[in-house]
């Protein structure tokens, strides 16, 4: 069409001042004009034409058109079909356009697909998450009827189910507390057996951590009522029928995922004897995959890495309708739960980037790394079950407050919280943000994530409420809201050191001029460094171990979900 216009058209030249200061030249003469009453109608045409000269007599286009000329004559092109400038500004401008307009009406179309796609991801695997949890209540009333009640008890009474859980539980984690979570609620009691060093270094490969310290993580479990020391990581039938005798077992319990030890199944005299019940695997986090973070060294898994630091609070904080005051501070919200309704709370809205879809994300059918990023669904459900039995404090208690980043969460941070509790009626603990944590401790610390963390520290029999993604000063007004007795402060700290009661950065100072600050003795020196140290002393052997078990991982979680080639 503009090659079709010529000066007969009776268009009006360009105004020379404007074209003088669009290219900076002298302004260009112009043989077209036209009359006075259509200047103004015919100046964008007129503009689009002078640009066209402009471009069409440049040096650069004189050349292109040339070198390509040229080739068309080395190809026995006749020469009346060879490019000329203005064809070659007219093709470049018409694929610019096409381009733009593409762009324009459809170019967002499909990122807004994979948006909801992922949407929809999320809602099916939170909707599969609830059928599980239905399937779980259906189970629990099929053993009610099913086992019969105990001698001596009275038929009116509520029948008592005994349920024996087993494991390393090496860096233990929430998907051990949710795993004990939903085996005791196949029952009335929980019994859980620790494998011993000796057997696990036997069947596995030496653990992380020691006997001890496994005991008191699993101990400290608020979902757990009983553990025996010293388990055989292989339940032969002589061990079985020990435990079904002293402990009075009804059922052992074990996840769906396949305990396969020199190709023998580790539960096969349970399962013959009809005593055998399974839970669903928690998807998305294990042992392997922490272990993965640590020498993967990425930030991938932290909360907020597409979105501002207050989402997470948002996502957490929409979930929990609270007896204690709802926002503290800038930041920071408790998360009980007595007053949650059945809904979503509003998470799914926080998470538009599909980077972050949950359980399925890393998609390990492409091989991609263990660890690259959390794939665990925090969905407020998982937060309720996991709030459970939380309540207010009543009026009058002594509120104890101890704030922290609690990362892999582990038996110093237990102990400590144990000692703390003993100081009051009711203990909370805050919970800093993983953009907090790791201004401070750099690297790619926090290893878990805000909600993952959460859920560690909920999952903690000595802890009372949490305040999510806590303010890392401790302010009059927190005091006020929170009904606070006493801020504590452990002499052991996994920042890097001992904390001497004034670590100089102020985030107590309010605490000490109203007289309610106090640093007590930790109970041991565990801390995360100590965790860390012995991984990296090991790193080798825990790589090739990790890339075992990311192997038997992909092929058990394609088998479950039907994955074809």
């Amino acid at each position: 069409l503009l090659r079709g216009l010529s000066c007969n058209s009776r268009l009006p030249p360009v105004p020379p001042a404007l074209f003088h200061k669009s290219t900076g030249g002298p302004p260009m003469a112009s043989s077209c004009t036209a009359p006075p009453g259509e200047s103004t109608r015919s100046y964008p045409v007129s503009l689009i034409l002078t640009v066209r000269s402009s471009l069409t007599s440049s040096p650069l286009i004189t050349s292109c058109v040339s070198r390509i000329n040229a080739l068309l004559s080395l190809a026995h092109v006749p020469e009346k079909s060879h490019l000329t400038p203005e064809e070659f500004v007219l093709s470049g401008a018409a694929v610019v356009a096409t381009l733009l307009l593409y762009y324009v009406m459809f170019g967002k179309r499909h990122r807004k697909r994979r948006k909801e796609l992922a949407r929809e991801l999320r809602l099916a695997q939170m909707q599969v998450h609830i059928l599980e949890e239905k399937l779980l209540s259906a189970k629990r009333e099929d053993i009610l009827a099913s086992t019969p009640s105990r001698p001596g008890q009275p038929s009116s009474a509520p029948k008592q189910i005994r349920i024996f859980m087993d494991g390393a539980f090496d860096v233990m984690h929430y998907g051990h507390m949710n795993a004990f979570r939903l085996g005791r609620s196949l029952g009335t009691y929980l019994i859980v057996g620790v494998n011993s060093d000796e057997s696990i270094t036997r069947c596995k490969g030496p653990p992380i951590m020691n006997d001890e310290e496994r005991l008191a993580s699993v101990e400290g479990c608020k979902f757990v009522d009983e553990v025996v020391p010293d388990c055989p990581y292989i339940m032969t039938s002589e061990y079985l029928d020990h435990i079904f005798d002293k402990y009075d077992v009804d059922y052992v319990v074990h996840g769906d995922d396949p305990c396969i030890v020199d190709g023998r199944d580790v539960y096969e005299s349970a399962k013959r004897r009809g005593r055998y019940r399974s839970i669903p695997r928690t998807e998305g986090v294990s042992t392997t995959d922490i272990v993965g973070r640590m020498l993967l060294m990425t930030k991938e898994h932290h909360m907020g890495r597409n979105r501002r630091r207050e989402d997470s609070v948002a996502s957490l904080g929409s979930a929990c309708s609270g007896s204690i005051s709802g926002v503290v501070g800038a930041a920071g919200r408790t998360a009980s739960f007595d007053a949650l309704d059945g809904g979503d709370g509003g998470m799914m809205d926080d998470y538009d980037d599909e980077e972050d879809i949950s359980v399925l994300a890393g998609d390990m059918s492409r091989g991609e790394v263990l660890g690259r990023q959390s794939k665990f669904l925090t969905t407020s459900m998982m937060l309720r079950l996991f709030s459970a039995g939380v309540t207010s404090p009543e009026e009058g208690a002594r509120v104890i407050y101890v704030d922290g980043a609690w990362d892999m969460f582990h038996c110093g941070h237990i102990e400590f919280l144990k000692v703390a509790k003993q100081r009051g009626d009711y203990l909370i603990v805050g919970i800093h943000g993983d953009t907090t944590v790791n201004s401070r401790r750099g690297q790619n610390l926090p290893l878990m994530n805000l909600h993952e963390r959460v859920l560690s520290v909920l999952g903690c029999k000595y802890v009372d409420d949490v305040l999510i993604d806590a303010p890392f000063e401790v302010t009059a007004d927190m005091v006020a809201s929170l009904r606070i007795t006493e801020v504590v402060h452990g002499t052991v700290t996994d920042d890097g050191g001992f904390f001497d009661g004034d670590s100089g950065d102020g985030r107590y100072d309010h605490m000490r001029k109203m007289g309610i600050f106090k640093t007590i003795e930790s109970p041991n020196n565990f801390k995360l460094m100590s965790i860390l140290t012995r991984i990296r002393r090991k790193q080798e052997h825990f790589q090739a171990k990790i890339d075992r078990k990311k192997r038997a991982e992909r092929e058990w979680f394609d088998n479950k979900h039907g994955k074809v080639g």
